[in-house]
Formats: C-alpha cells, sequence, structure tokens
C-alpha cells in the first residue's frame, strides 16, 4: 500500500454502501450482506419490453434502495466498487457469453456537471475492470429531460426518454454484442430507448444489467430513481 493510499484511508475510510459503516477495506459489511434483498432464481433475470433482458443483483428496496440513494444522490461514488462488483458477478451468471462490448446509459450534461460523476458509468467501469477490460462510450445523452420519478404511467416514461439520446460511436458499435449498463431498472423504458439507438447503429445484440430492479409489485408507484 503507497503512502498516498494509506492516507486517503485515513482520511477517507472505506464505508459499507448500504449502511455507512467504516470498515477496513472496501466492500459491504457482514450485516448487509445478509439483510440485502438479493433478486433469487428466475428473478434476477428480467424480460422487458421488446424481448429485451436485464440482469440486477438486487431488488430496489430496502438496505439497496438507501445504497444507491447513497450513491446516487448523496456523492458517495466509491460505492461504484462493491455495487460494480455485484453488478459484474450478476451479468456474468446470467449473461455469461451473450456481449463481447461493455457501455452505459449515460447521464446529461447538465446532471454530470451537478453531480461530478455518471454513476452508470463507474459502475461499467468497475465491472469491466474485473473482467479485464473497460467499458467503451456508445451512447450521448443530447437532451437534460425531466427525471423519469415523476411519471407514473409507462406510456409517459417512455415517452420521456424518446429521442434523448444518440449514437455516439456508430462504427464500434456495429456488429458488435453489446451489455449496457446503468444503476437501476424501473420499468426499463431508459434501457429500452437507449438498446434500441444501438440496434439502429447497427449492435448485433444488446442485453442489460444494473445494480438493483424495481419489485414488480412497485412499478406501477411512482419510484424515486432518476435518471439524469
Amino acid at each position: 500500500m503507497t503512502l498516498l493510499s494509506s492516507l486517503l484511508d485515513l482520511l477517507f475510510p472505506p464505508k459499507c454502501p448500504f449502511c455507512g459503516r467504516v470498515l477496513d477495506t472496501s466492500g459491504i459489511c457482514d450485516a448487509c450482506r445478509r439483510e440485502l434483498p438479493w433478486t433469487e432464481g428466475d428473478e434476477a433475470l428480467r424480460r422487458l419490453s421488446g424481448g429485451l433482458r436485464c440482469a440486477a443483483p438486487l431488488r430496489y428496496e430496502g438496505l439497496a434502495k438507501a445504497g444507491l440513494h447513497r450513491f446516487k444522490f448523496q456523492g458517495m461514488s466509491s460505492a461504484a466498487g462493491p455495487l460494480g462488483e455485484l453488478v459484474a458477478r450478476c451479468a456474468a451468471e446470467q449473461l455469461s457469453g451473450e456481449f463481447d462490448t461493455v457501455t452505459w446509459v449515460p447521464v446529461s450534461a447538465k446532471r454530470l456537471r451537478q453531480r461530478g460523476y455518471d454513476q452508470a458509468r463507474l459502475l461499467a467501469e468497475r465491472a469491466c475492470a474485473l473482467w479485464d477490460t473497460a467499458p467503451v462510450r456508445l451512447l450521448d445523452k443530447t437532451v437534460h429531460n425531466p427525471a423519469q420519478s415523476g411519471l407514473k404511467e409507462g406510456s409517459a416514461r417512455r415517452d420521456n426518454v424518446r429521442g434523448v439520446y444518440r449514437a455516439a460511436d456508430p462504427d464500434g458499435t456495429r456488429g458488435r454484442r453489446i451489455l449496457l449498463v446503468d444503476d437501476i431498472c424501473t420499468t426499463g423504458a431508459t434501457l429500452a430507448e437507449c438498446a434500441r439507438v444501438l440496434r439502429e447503429a447497427g449492435a448485433a445484440d444488446v442485453v442489460c444489467a444494473a445494480a438493483a430492479l424495481t419489485p414488480l409489485r412497485a412499478e406501477k408507484a411512482a419510484p424515486d430513481a432518476k435518471k439524469g
């Protein structure tokens, strides 16, 4: 361990992203591992509209919801480490061999300035680090649209994201089997729109992974997961 990393650990000790407990090393505390709302069996791979599939290790409730709020809205970018590892493990288990390129759902330029980081990109980078590769920017968000959280109906959510993304690298997209990473999947409207753009740019296939899925029983409620 270098002097710099030791100093950083002293000033900013690693914390469990779900409960905020200070840890000796980066990761998830044992208590939270026992209590987290893990997806199980078929629940870990949800089929979205148009046949799109999304793998996720957690349900967006309880401790998982608290942790993702810290990560997304409270500046806890360090949570990308353990959360990205969960995404990587789940994607490998559920979608192994189905992708050769990894990208992410980008936030708008305005949201990036406000937040200081793109949470989905951090997840994708951490997941790829475990696979000895790196994600590729294949999408841009060109419109700072209203947050999906304020929309209850699936049709309104689909309309809200239609046309707000564009292919950032058509040549790098063409013929690729892509894993599209996001933080939370609610109705899947955002993932579906991004997948549509990638397919129109020539992607051979698109599958998805997220840190958490909104429980099916809660999809018709107005969740507070926001995408910039």
